[in-house]
């Protein structure tokens, strides 16, 4: 039944170790009805993605915080009946106010604006002429006409006319020394002065030019190595926040924020060893296909070949309590139980998260198998609650559905290990005849790691425990186990 009363939708207390969450997705807007219980919001934490039931039925009046924003537990999200902000009471008319009519400006105010009016302001004097840029030398009889091509070059870099430069060549002319000397000292171009009437030279300075040599054209400069083809240009530094075209950007979620912090805290604590070995699943296979149509029919439970696994290792951790066990600070916890963590992943790769089964050392095949299954469906239909991510002792992984054979997964903190069961394939296998002979089978192999904490786990420990593990799968007694 609606409600005409204003109910508060609040972001949840979704664990005790969950301080805020951040709203992925309003399933309902504003203006829209929706019945008590039916799903309203998405929310992410750092460590489940769920959804957030309507706390009543009646129309949805508010919005307050809008999707992807992250605010703390107890945060007013929005408001289910009631009326919406502002529709409460209608806000009174204000009377406009008549618009100031101007007063006419003073005389005096008149004019300084006429004083200032761009029709009065005196116009700017025009420009004087810029300096016309140096002419080329030209012969002016006195020896310094001819300089060479690298006086030249020079004079041209600089934008120095030689004919102002005091030469100490032959003749008067100007050197590679001179102008570099000119340039260095930092001399400016000269302007050309008023030239005085020349004085008549003296007969020894007369006879110079006469004896040098008649001027020479220029050298005409040496051809240049065509240049080798021009290397592509670099890519630009892409700045800090810039897409480029094909990229594409969003924000992290909260739980791929929760997910990176984990990994990387882990490889930073936990000395990470990996060790794998082959498993022989005749045994299992044929198991397998006897229990799956009972259970079916009977359970609706599909008994998977991740379900022989948790089984089996939750016996064979019995005798290892190390590989179940933490270090916490100076001290070494072991347990006479197991909560079995399962990792399972979201939806388009969205994200990765591990329900726990709580004391799974109680259960049987089939308890696990639908154990596995119930915690999957809550973790794909976002129906998790923090507390059922929270407490596991030890966790597998199972990421050969998709063909895998091999693989290193990282340690869930504070655990001391985590098993990976990869791809089933058939392959030749050696085995023994009934004479005792080896011959070649075709057999149904799994490879299966475990990665361990060093600092707990070593490798001898953890070699034996997976030795045992492979015994109790090839050698598989009884229909459950």
């Amino acid at each position: 039944m609606a409600t005409d009363t204003a109910v508060d939708v609040v972001m949840p207390q979704m664990g005790v170790s969950v301080s805020e969450g951040t709203i992925t997705r309003w399933l309902k807007q504003e203006g829209e009805q929706i019945e008590a219980d039916e799903p309203l919001l998405e929310i992410s934490t750092d460590k489940v993605d769920t959804e957030v039931p309507s706390p009543a039925s009646g129309m949805l009046t508010q919005i307050l915080v809008q999707e992807g924003e992250t605010v703390d537990v107890g945060t007013k999200l929005g408001q289910i009946g009631g009326s919406a902000a502002g529709e409460s009471a209608p806000a009174p008319e204000s009377t406009p106010e008549p618009e100031a009519v101007p007063e006419p400006a003073t005389a005096e105010a008149a004019a300084e604006a006429d004083a200032a009016s761009p029709a009065e302001t005196p116009a700017p004097t025009a420009p004087e002429p810029a300096a016309a840029p140096p002419a080329a030398p030209a012969p002016t009889g006195n020896g310094k006409a001819f300089v060479s091509p690298v006086v030249a070059r020079i004079a041209s870099e600089h934008g120095v006319d030689p004919s102002q430069i005091p030469g100490t060549g032959s003749g008067g002319r100007v050197t590679k020394k001179d102008i570099l000397a000119f340039v260095e000292s930092g001399g400016q171009q000269q302007q050309p002065q008023e030239q005085q009437p020349a004085a008549a030279p003296e007969p020894a300075q007369a006879e110079a030019p006469a004896a040098a040599a008649p001027p020479q054209a220029p050298a005409p400069a040496p051809a240049k190595e065509p240049a080798p083809p021009a290397k592509p240009p670099a890519p630009a530094p892409v700045a800090a926040g810039e897409t480029l075209p094909g990229e594409t950007v969003e924000p992290i979620t909260a739980m791929r924020r929760g997910i990176a912090e984990h990994m990387r805290r882990s490889l930073d604590t936990a000395a990470h060893v990996t060790s794998a070995i082959e498993v022989d699943f005749s045994r299992i296979v044929t198991v397998r296909d006897r229990l799956k149509k009972e259970y079916q029919a009977a359970y609706g439970v599909n008994p998977t070949y991740l379900a022989f696994v948790a089984k089996a290792s939750v016996e064979t951790l019995r005798d290892y309590p190390y590989v179940n066990a933490e270090m916490r600070g100076d001290s070494i916890v072991t347990r006479n139980f197991v909560n079995l963590g399962i990792a399972v992943e979201l939806a388009e790769g969205k994200g990765l998260i591990v329900p726990v089964i709580r004391n799974a050392e109680g259960l049987n095949l089939l308890g696990l198998a639908r154990g596995i299954v119930e915690i999957a469906n809550k973790a794909r239909n976002k129906q998790l609650v923090p507390d059922d991510v929270q407490g596991g002792t030890f966790t597998i992984t199972n990421p050969g559905g998709y063909g895998t054979f091999h693989g290193t997964p990282v340690i869930s903190q504070p655990q001391s290990a985590i098993l990976g069961t990869y791809a089933l394939v058939k392959r030749p296998w050696v085995v023994q005849d009934e004479l005792g002979k080896d011959v070649i089978a075709i057999r149904p192999l799994m490879n299966i790691t475990l990665t361990y904490d060093h600092r707990l786990v070593d490798g001898a420990l953890a070699g034996r425990f997976l030795r045992d593990l492979r015994e109790r799968l090839e050698g598989w007694e009884g229909d459950e186990g």
